[in-house]
């Protein structure tokens, strides 16, 4: 079981606006956690804040003791889409292996141990029949599962995904959310930007509620309270509600 995360303090401003106010969170392992909150509610500043990839104006965050950003061999993160080259020349194998040069280093060989990682990731996400693919030529869902392969190669201990179920399919929303609960299952950190409050929701065990600043942060239950996602999106919005057990 890895460490946890804690935020102290987080503050983000983009010129003369505040993006992230007061964040204050504890991230624990062996849980599948999801940022949620409207539009423009700082949860891609939030993953990104953390990570060191955007300067925080106050605050802290901490991994095992230490500043979570001095630690990134630990990280593996997928950002949007959108933020992508998906022109860039590369085969789906050669995505992959990206994933493994933090431990081998640069215009070194990989070695066998590195190929049989990147093997078995494109196999657990059923991409490896695409190994040769050039990745622009694929669709959204199969290029977001390269994505996902990348980051398993890397055996990395906290998993940070940007928006990962936008634009995909049903079959790789599925593998996803299986690999993200094998990962939570193993005691790695496993934290989503996610924009849907509809049914797949319940997939997530804990949830940070944002606008700007933690509305609510907890188990799926406690933050799905209707007054927490009313203080958050600014009024009335449809939600999957949890059947109540009889």
């Amino acid at each position: 079981m890895s460490a946890g995360i804690t935020i102290s303090h987080l503050g983000v401003s983009y010129r003369t606006v505040e993006a992230l106010r007061d964040i204050n969170l504890q991230v624990q392992p062996g849980r599948l956690g999801g940022i949620i909150g409207p539009n423009g509610a700082g949860k891609s500043t939030l993953l990104k804040a953390m990570l060191g990839l955007i300067p925080a104006h106050s605050g802290m965050v901490l991994y095992d003791g230490k500043p979570l950003a001095d630690n990134l061999a630990a990280v593996a993160y997928v950002p949007q889409r959108a933020q992508i080259d998906w022109t860039y020349p590369a085969t789906v194998w050669d995505v992959v292996m990206m994933g493994r040069v933090r431990h081998t280093g640069w215009f070194r060989r990989f070695s066998a141990v590195s190929r049989r990682l990147a093997n078995e990731a494109l196999e657990r996400v059923d991409m490896l029949a695409y190994r040769d693919r050039p990745i622009g030529q694929l669709s959204g869902g199969q290029q977001q599962r390269v994505f996902l392969a990348r980051s398993l190669a890397q055996d990395a201990a906290i998993f940070c995904f940007d928006e990962p179920f936008v634009g995909v399919d049903r079959k790789t929303e599925a593998i996803i959310f299986q690999i993200f609960r094998e990962l939570a299952a193993a005691g790695k950190i496993v934290l989503v930007v996610n924009h849907d409050l509809g049914e797949a929701i319940v997939n997530f065990d804990d949830l940070i509620l944002l606008n700007q600043e933690v509305i609510a942060a907890g188990d799926r239950p406690q933050v799905l309270q209707e007054d927490n996602i009313y203080r958050a999106y600014g009024g009335k919005v449809v939600f999957f509600s949890e059947p109540s057990a009889a």
